[in-house]
């Protein structure tokens, strides 16, 4: 009986699935993948477009090769089993050409794998049984596309049900993480789990990331790496803060001269075939990739190709911006609405194939910035207030005609007054405890996205990039040259978020979801791994399967093991736990 107890001890510190599945029922019995795994899809679904966004006039089919880089393969309809076929394979190349040993999460010689010399049950194939009637666990906040259930027998029979694709790409994601390789060589990949049984679904519809590629660069190829990880951890949203006053990275047709003369470099913008890649990998990953054009601050690269639509440029940015170079779009401009129109009706005719959200940004206006502009010649809140208003209302206006949704940062509603048709926008909080800007926002009947920068903000902590002046004897950059969001949110301070604490049960249903963000002053394609993992899984769990947890032992653990699975998928992922502490349960607490 010992020896029976102690084998699932060993069994239970090595259950690893993040996020962490709503209902989780296994024993302790031993099931190997075979390599000849085949995929049964059994679709009864009424229409080939339940999911919106994710079957919006997707065309083209990218595929990752085996080195994780996508590839175009041709021009083919997409269809169900297309997708859950490319996620099929991924998960066969993850668990079969895979190498995770679990040895550290182990003391030193430890017998934690099964023989090899006893006789072998396989899964031999793996049954997806897609119909929108499954009877799946949902939290009621929203549709049951996302739900999925597990099903292992003892003797390797592998049933998944969902209503939707999405679904199916989120089992095959937690039946990967079911299963580790074996230290022998050629002995395959095995889970100790069975049988089993999972019923699993989000509790938030939105569970994004917000990475900035303005600031400096980020390639394509980097994006892509970041939505495999993404979609390992169930997040669905990629939110890109495509423009800012430093560079203006994408390229427009329509206006050609944004990117080549606003980006950094020629070699420093993403063409349009770009982003549409981009997009149609988040598709098959489960992400749906939306972009920002922040609007109408924020804007000083348009002036490098737009000089006439900008006011306040390369003015004292201390005066009138937050970060240099300083200016803004004018607002009172015969010359901004067409160029507006022009600029959103290119990049939205081309994203909206692919996503149903835009982000027109809104956020920290510089109002000293408008006394300079010829078509204002005033900082009165009084003055610009109903400026802003038409600006917005333009943009609105632009998306909605595309059957876009838009999100816009909070300042439009919190500082502006702005009013805005509800079933049409997203407002999205950010500053401080989002605890006032949630109960406000929510109050006045909108939908709202969380996302505090003092609990998600993961360039907090790294300093600025500001330089003192040796003619400013006042200087603000002094010792211990902290930036204004210190300290650094790591994993256990993000993870212990909880960002609807305080909002009343009868307005929860407006809260759509969260972000976390990073932004890119510091960031760049060689550390971005680091700066995003493993503590964007953290919040991806809270945004999955529930707020308000404390983490404890057996989340380090478990997020450490998904730490090992992203580094195996090519993630340089930054360190969870020390390995001693992982490999001697129980050593590390206080």
């Amino acid at each position: 009986m010992r020896a029976l107890l102690w084998v699932c001890a060993l069994i239970s510190s090595s259950f690893a699935l993040w996020p962490q599945p709503k209902h989780f029922e296994h024993g302790s019995s031993t099931l190997w993948l075979s390599a000849n795994v085949q995929l049964v899809h059994s679709s009864h679904s009424a229409s080939t477009q339940p999911l919106g966004w994710f079957w919006i006039t997707v065309q083209q089919v990218i595929r990752p090769s085996h080195h994780g880089a996508p590839s175009t393969v041709g021009w083919l309809s997409l269809s169900s089993e297309t997708l859950l076929q490319s996620a099929f394979e991924r998960m066969k190349l993850k668990v079969l050409d895979g190498s995770f040993v679990p040895r550290k999460f182990y003391p030193r010689g430890a017998h934690f794998e099964p023989a090899t010399d006893n006789p072998k049950c396989y899964i031999e194939r793996i049954v997806i049984d897609e119909d929108p009637r499954n009877n799946l666990t949902s939290t009621g906040r929203h549709d049951r596309s996302e739900a999925y259930t597990i099903d292992v027998s003892e003797d390797g029979a592998a049933l998944i049900k969902i209503a939707s694709p999405l679904g199916g790409l989120h089992a095959l994601e937690t039946f990967a993480q079911l299963f580790l390789t074996h230290s022998s060589p050629s002995a395959g990949s095995y889970t100790p789990y069975a049988p089993l049984l999972i019923h699993d679904s989000p509790v938030f519809e939105h569970r994004g990331l917000n990475l900035d590629i303005s600031r400096n660069w980020i390639s394509p190829a980097d994006v892509m790496r970041t939505i495999e990880a993404m979609g390992a951890n169930k997040l669905n949203r990629l939110h890109i803060h495509a423009s800012d006053a430093q560079s203006w990275p994408l390229e427009i047709p329509a206006l050609p001269e944004l990117a080549l003369k606003g980006a950094y470099s020629p070699a420093q913008i993403w063409s349009t075939e770009d982003l549409e890649a981009i997009q149609l990998h988040g598709t098959y990953h489960g992400v749906q990739v939306f972009t920002e054009i922040d609007l109408p601050g924020h804007t000083t690269s348009i002036g490098n190709a737009y000089p006439s639509l900008v006011t306040a440029k390369d003015m004292p940015w201390s005066e009138y911006a937050l970060e240099p170079p300083s200016g803004q779009l004018r607002l009172n401009s015969s010359e901004v609405p067409p160029f507006i129109q022009a600029l959103l009706d290119d990049l939205l005719s081309r994203t909206s194939r692919h996503s149903s959200l835009f982000h027109l940004g809104g956020d920290e206006l510089n109002m000293n910035a408008y006394r300079l502009d010829p078509t204002v010649r005033s900082s009165s809140h009084h003055i610009l207030q109903p400026l802003v208003q038409a600006f917005i209302d333009l943009v609105i206006s632009i998306a909605t005609a595309h059957s876009l949704t838009v999100i816009m940062w909070e300042e439009m509603v919190l500082d502006w007054n702005l009013t805005l048709p509800h079933q049409d926008v997203i407002i999205q909080t950010w500053r401080g405890s989002d605890d006032d800007a949630l109960g406000t926002i929510l109050g006045k009947g909108y939908k709202t996205l969380f996302g505090s920068n003092a609990h998600w903000y993961l360039d907090c902590g790294y300093g600025y990039f500001v330089d003192p002046d040796p003619l400013n004897p006042d200087s603000p950059v002094r010792p211990p040259y902290l930036d204004y969001c210190s300290p650094y949110k790591n994993w256990r301070h993000m993870y212990a978020y909880d960002p609807v604490a305080g909002v009343p049960q009868s307005q929860r249903h407006l809260v759509v979801g969260g972000e976390v963000h990073l932004w890119g002053e510091l960031t760049d394609s060689i550390n971005l791994d680091d700066m995003l993992w493993p503590r964007v899984a953290a919040a991806a769990e809270v945004m999955w399967s529930a707020p308000g947890k404390k983490p404890d032992e057996s989340t380090t653990r478990r997020l450490a093991d998904m730490r090992e699975r992203l580094v195996m998928r090519g993630i340089r992922a930054g360190v969870v736990q020390m390995e001693w502490c992982l490999r001697h349960q129980g050593g590390c607490r206080l």
